[in-house]
């Protein structure tokens, strides 16, 4: 869903807006409202997050967050799952994670829902790679394939159960197969 206000909006204005739910994102001077999760794509988000932390939080290697508003190249953006490795997790004064992330994460994952564009999400995978990102992931539910996007390289389409699913550099303990990321829609 497309909103387009009467006249052109900046990045400065729209980061002055409330927050929505679901979230909005800022894209090429327009607001762009993302689609409702739904059950499949709420799922494979929380699973993946609470797996892919079960690896990296605890070493300080990383961090996955969900729905995490990362601001950077002109756009604002919230992808599904943004994994910052622990360096570059900003923190404020205290010491306690900041609540603006103004950089790229280091790893993207975005999970198609029902209505939502194709397009938009490459493109989305695509800006984030222009910057710091190391790999972003598309999960697609219904056909059950993970597209993998690494910086400078071919997209890789993985669909066999048994297909490893790539991981960037810093995460590279985390292993998790095609059939274990779609099986967490039977538990």
């Amino acid at each position: 869903m497309v909103q387009t206000p009467a006249k052109s909006i900046t990045l400065e204005d729209f980061l002055k807006l409330p927050e929505t739910k679901p979230a909005s994102e800022y894209i090429d001077g327009k607001i762009i409202t993302k689609p409702m999760p739904q059950g499949k794509h709420s799922t494979i988000q929380g699973e993946s997050i609470i797996a892919i932390n079960a690896v990296v939080k605890s070493q300080r290697i990383a961090r996955a967050f969900p729905e995490l508003r990362c601001t950077f190249g002109g756009r604002s953006i919230v992808p599904d799952v943004s994994v910052f490795t622990w360096d570059r997790i900003p923190r404020d004064d205290k010491g306690e994670i900041a609540n603006v992330f103004s950089a790229a994460p280091d790893w993207t994952i975005e999970i198609l829902s029902p209505d939502q564009s194709v397009t938009k999400v490459i493109k989305n995978i695509l800006h984030c790679l222009s910057y710091e990102t190391q790999m972003g992931w598309l999960i697609d539910p219904e056909e059950k394939i993970v597209l993998v996007y690494i910086r400078n390289q071919q997209p890789v389409v993985l669909e066999k159960p048994e297909a490893l699913l790539p991981t960037p550099g810093f995460a590279s303990e985390f292993k998790l197969t095609v059939k274990e990321l779609f099986g967490w829609l039977l538990d």
